[in-house]
């Protein structure tokens, strides 16, 4: 009997875990719409064919290496900085665990975190390099970061170097590592033509779909739930899973609601791009803490979320670094003040420095370790990549096919015909 319980057990986690991959991986289809309607028509099919790649390189090279540099555990003294077992994962495991679910849920993680490059380097990225960067950041990047975060033997994990660093789905791990890769990638690229005028400022280019944005949005915030719900790993912690859900809902929501208030005061008009970034915004700064966090502190995080993502889109702009989908606001920036949030608002048993928290401020400290961590090897390994991509000149597409679009140039003619 209790050998079928067990069965019955491992079946249902299994479940949740293919499920919860399933709505991750559905996240890819809202990033291709956000993007797609983001930029402008005669670029669409170029950043769809990106998309793509990010989902078919990432799973052969997850498959290859990186779930083995992200989890591998090898020997008596394994190695805290990367994992080394396991390459060709998902060969001759037994049937009856959760490995394979396992496999698939941390695959979709993966793809999540390469694909948020595209919308930073949109209109102006040869497809040879972003080909190599998404083989780089799958491969060996991404992987790194999990395994110092999320494997048994990471050197972020907990009683290495005091309290274990808090991010239950992702706000440094998968947002971070993306957004930091986005935000270095933009720099390296360059701005698009005609983004900013002789004087230094800004130009307003607008993308062309505002339904296919919205519509992308409202998929990712969907697929969401299966990013932080699922993360519990089992069937058997349903009532945490929707306390997920709820602290997930409330971040949404009033990161939207924060970022629409925050140009409006600012005195720009109630355009529809900063809400759907403000939605994406509370989601990305709830992940870490989704878990740990009461709905009120969901609440506070994705109004600071929202504000946070408006002055980082300032500060780029200042920098004159092009991002077109705000790609490094959202993720990146959003990302880390998930992570230090989480050290702030974590319930008091989870040693929240506001709640109460029992370790005098040892966790928001290991939190802001696991964010500069984060940030340091994440913006200088990808630096260095977009940087020897720029040196050979592989990374960016040249004036005359900018100009032009990189569906009529490079991809057989455009996605569609826009009539008035």
């Amino acid at each position: 009997m209790r050998h079928l319980l067990q069965e019955d057990t491992t079946a249902a986690d299994c479940f949740w875990l293919f499920f919860g991959g399933c709505l991750v991986f559905f996240m890819q289809a809202g990033f291709a719409l956000l993007e797609a309607g983001s930029i402008r028509a005669k670029n669409v099919k170029n950043i769809l064919i990106k998309n793509c790649l990010d989902a078919c390189i990432g799973a052969m090279l997850w498959w290859f290496c990186g779930y083995s540099f992200a989890f591998g555990v090898e020997g008596d003294s394994p190695n805290k900085f990367i994992g080394g077992k396991d390459f060709f994962s998902a060969l001759d495991k037994p049937d009856n665990t959760t490995y394979y679910a396992f496999w698939f849920f941390q695959w979709a993680f993966a793809a999540t975190a390469a694909t948020i490059v595209s919308g930073a380097v949109a209109e102006r990225c040869a497809l040879t390099g972003y080909a190599a960067y998404t083989c780089f950041i799958t491969a060996f990047v991404y992987p790194v970061v999990v395994h110092w975060t999320w494997s048994s033997e990471g050197w972020l994990t907990d009683g290495d170097i005091g309290p274990g660093f808090l991010d239950f789905a992702g706000s440094g791990v998968v947002h971070m590592t993306g957004g930091g890769a986005a935000l270095v990638g933009a720099y390296f690229l360059g701005p698009r033509i005609g983004k900013f005028g002789a004087d230094g400022k800004p130009v307003d280019i607008p993308g062309h779909s505002s339904t296919l944005q919205c519509l992308g949005t409202f998929i990712l915030w969907f697929g969401w739930y299966g990013f932080n719900c699922c993360s519990t790993g089992a069937w058997g912690d349903m009532a945490l899973a929707t306390k997920c859900a709820v602290t997930t809902t409330m971040a949404a929501a009033s990161g939207g609601i924060s970022a629409l208030m925050m140009e409006v005061i600012m005195g720009n008009s109630a355009d529809l791009p900063p809400i759907l970034n403000g939605i994406l915004a509370g989601l990305v700064s709830i992940t870490a803490g989704c878990n740990v966090t009461e709905p009120w502190a969901a609440v506070v995080l994705g109004l600071i979320g929202g504000v946070v993502y408006t002055f980082a889109c300032k500060l780029l702009l200042k920098l004159q670094i092009d991002d077109p989908l705000s790609a490094a606001p959202v993720h990146f920036f959003c990302g880390a003040w998930g992570c230090i949030g989480t050290g702030l608002f974590a319930s008091k048993r989870y040693n929240g420095l506001l709640t109460g928290g029992s370790t005098g401020g040892k966790q928001l400290g290991m939190q802001c370790l696991g964010v500069l961590a984060i940030a340091a090897w994440t913006c200088i390994v990808s630096g260095i990549l977009f940087y020897v991509l720029k040196l050979v000149g592989k990374f960016r597409v040249s004036i005359e096919v900018e100009e032009k679009g990189m569906d009529e140039s490079k991809h057989g003619g455009k996605a569609y015909e826009l009539s008035d």
